[in-house]
C-alpha cells in the first residue's frame, strides 16, 4: 500500500491536468517555488538513510526509543515521588562518589559497594538456656581504600519471652576479632501479648563503629598486636580505616595501609526461646565507587536518574514541538490565506506573544501555580508558534493566488478543503523541518528552566540532576560524574534531532540528492 506524505489528488480532470504539469522538483520552501512530495515511507527512510546525518540520526533515536521503552517499562510510574525523592531508601548507598569503572583508570583501587541478604541462619545452637542464630557474610577485601560505612539491617524480630540480644562480630584476616555493635531488642509493652513482634514495618537500622566500646578494643588491639599507639579521635574519625588496616612500618600516627584478605562479619542473635525468630539481616559495606554512573548527595544512584530522565526528554520535545507546530501551521494558513481581520488578528496576537518575556512570566506562574511539568509545557507551547505562524503566513500569501487555488475556487471548493488539499502539501516541507527543530529546542529549554530551579521537583529530569549538582557545589568539588553526563545527555538528544533535520534535507528537496557533501 502506498503511504504517500502531502500528496495532492483530485477527481477533476482540470486540476488532474494542472497536477501533471506541476514541477514535482521543486518541493522545499525556497525562492523556485513549491511542490509536493509524493514518496512510499520506506523510499523515504532509504533516501534519510543514504546520508550520513540521516544514518546517524536514526540510530541514535532508535536507541533512545529502546532505552525509553525499557524504562517506561520497568520503573514505578510514581518513580520520582515514592523513590528518588526518598531519602530512606538511598541511606545505604554511599554519598558522592564516582562510578564503578574509574577503578580501571585509578592507581588506587576504590572498594565496590558490597550489600548482601541473609534471609536464613547459617548455623543454629542449643543450650539449656539459650537458643543462637548465627548469620556471616563473608568478604574478600583487595581494594586500596575501605568502604565508606558499615550497616546493618533487620526486620520481622518475634520473640516469646525476654527479648533476644543481638550482637555483630568483626572479623580479620589476621585472626582478631571484634564486637562492632551490641543491643537488646525493645521488651514486651504493657498489655502486649506473647508472641512479640518487633520491626515488621520498619526495619531497624544502624551504622556501625561508632561506639566507645569498639573504639577502646581496637586502640587496645594496635597496641597489643603492633606495639603502635593510636588516639581515640583519629579511630573515631577514621574507624572504616583502621578495621580494614594494619600500621605502616616507619610511619608516624595516621599512617594505616589495607589489610587485604577475607573478612567475615557474623550477626548473632541469642534468645530464650526455642521459637523466636529474626526475619532477613542486611549487611551493607559502602564503596567507595558505586555503580555505572556513581551518587549524589543523598546516595542515589544517578544512573536511575539519568535512564528515568531520557523518556521525560522525548516526551517534552516531542509533544511540545508535535502541539506548536500544529497551533503555527494552522494559524499561519489560515491568516494567509483568509487575509482581512482575520490576517491582522492573527498576526499582531504573533508580534504580541513573540514580544513576551518568557521567564518572568514562568516564574511568576511556577510561583501562583507550583513548579508542575504541566505548567512548563504549557508555557513552552505557549510561546512557540507565532515565528512558524509568519512564516507559514508568507508562503500561503503567494499560494492562494496560484492557479491551482484559482481552479479549485472556480469549482466551489470550500475554504477548509483548498487549504488543507491545496497549499498545506506546499508548505509541509518546511513545516516539517520545523517541526524536528522546535524538539531539541524543547528539551534545552525544560532542561534550562530546570537549572535555574523552575522546575518540577518531584520528577528527575537531566536539568534537575544538574540543578542539584551546582547547588550542592558537585562543580567545585571536582564530582564531575554528577554534571558530565546530563549534560552530555542533553547534548546527544538535541543532536540526534538535529542530525534528523540534516538528514532531510535531500527527501523534502530532491535538488540536494546529488550533492551531498558527506556520506559513509
Amino acid at each position: 500500500m502506498k503511504w504517500s506524505l502531502w500528496r495532492l489528488r483530485s477527481s477533476t480532470p482540470c486540476c488532474t491536468l494542472w497536477h501533471e504539469s506541476y514541477s514535482r522538483s521543486s518541493i522545499f520552501f525556497s525562492t523556485q517555488g513549491y511542490g509536493t512530495v509524493d514518496m512510499r515511507f520506506w523510499e523515504i527512510l532509504g533516501e534519510l538513510w543514504k546520508n550520513a546525518p540521516g544514518k546517524i540520526g536514526i540510530v541514535l533515536l532508535c536507541l533512545l526509543l529502546v532505552v525509553s521503552i525499557y524504562v517506561v517499562s520497568t520503573y514505578p510510574r510514581n518513580f520520582g515521588a515514592t523513590r528518588w525523592s526518598n531519602p530512606s531508601l538511598w541511606a545505604d548507598n554511599p554519598k558522592s562518589v564516582p562510578p564503578a569503572w574509574t577503578n580501571a583508570f585509578n592507581r588506587v583501587k576504590g572498594f565496590a559497594h558490597y550489600t548482601i541478604e541473609l534471609a536464613e541462619p547459617d548455623e543454629e545452637n542449643e543450650t539449656r538456656r539459650a537458643f543462637e542464630q548465627r548469620y556471616f557474610a563473608d568478604i574478600l577485601f583487595q581494594a586500596d581504600t575501605p568502604p565508606s560505612f558499615i550497616s546493618y539491617s533487620l526486620r520481622d524480630v518475634k520473640f516469646h519471652l525476654r527479648p533476644p540480644i543481638i550482637s555483630i562480630m568483626f572479623e580479620r584476616p589476621d585472626g582478631h576479632e571484634l564486637i562492632l555493635r551490641r543491643h537488646v531488642i525493645a521488651g514486651s509493652r504493657r498489655g502486649e501479648e506473647a508472641p512479640y513482634k518487633r520491626h515488621n514495618e520498619q526495619p531497624l537500622r544502624a551504622v556501625l563503629g561508632s561506639s566507645d566500646q569498639l573504639i577502646d578494643d581496637v586502640i587496645q588491639l594496635y597496641a597489643d598486636e603492633y606495639q603502635y599507639d593510636l588516639s581515640r579521635q583519629f579511630v573515631r574519625d577514621n574507624m572504616e580505616d583502621v578495621l580494614f588496616g594494619i600500621p605502616e612500618i616507619d610511619a608516624a600516627e595516621g599512617g594505616i595501609a589495607p589489610l587485604r584478605g577475607a573478612y567475615r562479619i557474623t550477626v548473632r542473635m541469642l534468645a530464650n526461646h526455642a521459637e523466636d525468630i529474626m526475619g532477613p539481616v542486611k549487611i551493607v559495606l559502602a564503596g567507595t565507587v558505586y555503580g555505572p554512573m556513581g551518587t549524589d548527595a543523598l546516595g542515589r544512584d544517578l544512573a536511575e536518574g539519568l535512564l528515568y530522565g531520557l523518556p521525560i526528554a522525548l516526551l517534552i520535545g516531542i509533544s511540545t514541538s508535535i502541539i506548536s507546530t500544529m497551533i503555527g501551521m494552522t494559524l499561519g494558513m489560515t491568516s494567509g490565506y483568509l487575509g482581512g481581520k482575520t490576517d491582522v488578528a492573527i498576526q499582531r496576537a504573533a508580534d504580541i506573544v513573540a514580544n513576551v518575556p518568557v521567564l518572568p512570566l514562568l516564574i511568576f506562574l511556577v510561583f501562583i501555580g507550583g513548579s508542575k511539568l504541566w505548567i512548563i509545557l504549557l508555557v513552552l507551547v505557549a510561546f512557540s508558534w507565532p515565528g512558524l505562524t509568519i512564516m507559514v503566513r508568507t508562503m500561503v500569501l503567494q499560494l492562494r493566488t496560484g492557479q491551482e487555488v484559482e481552479a479549485s475556487r472556480a469549482l466551489g471548493a470550500s475554504s477548509a478543503r483548498i487549504i488543507f488539499r491545496h497549499i498545506f502539501p506546499h508548505t509541509a516541507s518546511y513545516v516539517l523541518a520545523q517541526l524536528v527543530f522546535f524538539a531539541p529546542a524543547a528539551i534545552l529549554a525544560e532542561s534550562g528552566l530546570s537549572f535555574l530551579g523552575l522546575g518540577d521537583p518531584s520528577i528527575p529530569t537531566w536539568g534537575q540532576i544538574l540543578e542539584y549538582g551546582f547547588r550542592t557545589g558537585a562543580v567545585f568539588l571536582g564530582y564531575w560524574w554528577w554534571v558530565i553526563p546530563p549534560g552530555l545527555l542533553i547534548v546527544i538528544t538535541a543532536v540526534t534531532f538535529m542530525f534528523l533535520a540534516l538528514g532531510l534535507e535531500p527527501v523534502v528537496d530532491p535538488r540536494l540528492r546529488g550533492r551531498r557533501s558527506w556520506h559513509f
